[in-house]
């Protein structure tokens, strides 16, 4: 699974969950959700929130961080 267009999803924003993490893909075309198990990450959670931030960023996506998971 690969990520949404970044031209049709320009912001994501990304929450740690204990178990996952959850990116939230939002824009003119709608919203796209991805969980990633924390399990399938390297080092520690927070780290691998930090880089994912900073991956999801230099792909060109406008990215903020929060710290709970939104309401369903």
């Amino acid at each position: 699974m690969g990520l949404p267009n970044v031209a049709r999803y320009p912001e994501a924003t990304v929450v740690r969950g204990e178990t996952s993490v959850l990116i939230h893909f939002s824009g003119p075309y709608g919203q796209q959700k991805m969980s990633v198990p924390l399990q399938y990450v390297a080092g520690d959670a927070e780290t691998a929130e930090l880089r994912l931030l900073a991956q999801l960023q230099q792909i060109g996506y406008t990215v903020r961080r929060e710290e709970d998971f939104p309401a369903s």
